[in-house]
């Protein structure tokens, strides 16, 4: 039997803290512990859904760059990869919950983590052998000089091995503009098998306006990817691989708004390594919405979670 990896993901991930009992930031006294980072995301949620998944990042070797690595571990990802620093700090962020009428807040403080501070010549590149997809998103990119190579040389090395790249836009205002996002991340993305954005970095990014088919269509050809996927918060997402797809938002209580992009895109992946591209739809807007009833940034669906929101079937308690 093959041991070879399905989805290898690449970048940082933090140390999430929520006040506690719905405080806010300015007053809370206790706060919930999450870990999270878009790519490392991915894999944790392919791997509830029984993919072999690893991650490549950065660490220090302090007690909260091990419990970054032994959550996503214990989760079932490969982080065999992460290489680690004698020194440095991971990544924090800081989310002052939505209450409406009053928005949400994220407040991160990542600047000089570990991370930032990778070599891609460190990386163990071999992990990739045998893959089937590298998953990278726009947020690496925007951390530094190092990062920004380690993205760049990630896409050649898949391609040295002929493995299909995956690339979500992640667009965060809070890391760069959106002129800088555009001549930084429109060169790493010409030419790759799979790219996701959602419609409002579409148009603040790419100038992209119009009907979801006709933006998707043509980021499509501006970016020359094999398969474009444009999500539309609760309008659903098209995907276009030279025939436009369309699939409707699933509903579901919300109780962590957090992660949903990253659950659409784990999603998608499970079913476009099947390849289906109407499944791999279904399978991403399901997952959003599943990601939306667990606390933190992961989902925690099975596959039979993912089948009962597909078919309908009523939520309650399973006894």
């Amino acid at each position: 039997m093959s041991t070879a990896i399905d989805v290898v993901g690449v970048g940082e991930a933090l140390l999430r803290l929520t006040p506690a009992g719905g405080e806010i930031l300015e007053t809370a006294g206790a706060y919930a512990v999450h870990v999270g980072g878009a790519e490392a995301n991915v894999c944790a949620n392919l791997a509830a859904l029984g993919l072999r998944t690893a991650w490549i990042s950065r660490l220090p070797a302090n007690p909260l760059g091990r419990r970054i690595a032994a959550t996503f571990g214990g989760l079932g990802v490969d982080v065999r990869a992460v290489g680690w620093a004698p020194e440095g700090r991971v990544g924090l962020m800081f989310v002052q919950p939505a209450a409406a009428p009053r928005s949400g807040e994220v407040l991160y403080y990542r600047l000089d983590s570990a991370f930032a501070g990778i070599d891609p010549d460190d990386v163990a590149w071999d992990i990739l052998d045998g893959a089937s997809v590298v998953h990278l998103t726009g947020i690496t990119p925007a951390l530094g000089p190092g990062p920004r190579r380690l993205v760049a040389r990630a896409i050649a090395e898949a391609r040295r091995r002929d493995v299909r790249v995956s690339f979500d836009v992640n667009y965060r205002v809070t890391l760069w503009s959106p002129s800088v996002a555009c001549e930084t991340l429109e060169p790493l993305m010409r030419g790759l098998d799979l790219v996701f954005l959602n419609d409002r970095d579409a148009l603040s990014i790419f100038g992209a306006a119009g009907d979801a088919d006709t933006v998707a269509a043509s980021l499509r050809r501006r970016f020359d990817c094999a398969v474009l996927v444009l999500t539309l918060g609760a309008d659903g997402a098209v995907a276009h691989d030279g025939t436009a797809r369309r699939q409707a938002a699933y509903e579901g209580h919300i109780v962590d708004r957090i992660g949903r992009g990253d659950a659409f895109a784990a999603g998608f992946l499970y079913g476009y390594l099947r390849g289906d591209m109407d499944a791999a739809l279904r399978y991403g807007a399901a997952m959003a919405t599943l990601k939306q009833t667990y606390p933190g940034d992961i989902c925690r669906a099975t596959p039979a979670d993912i089948d009962a929101v597909i078919e309908g079937r009523a939520a309650g308690f399973r006894r």
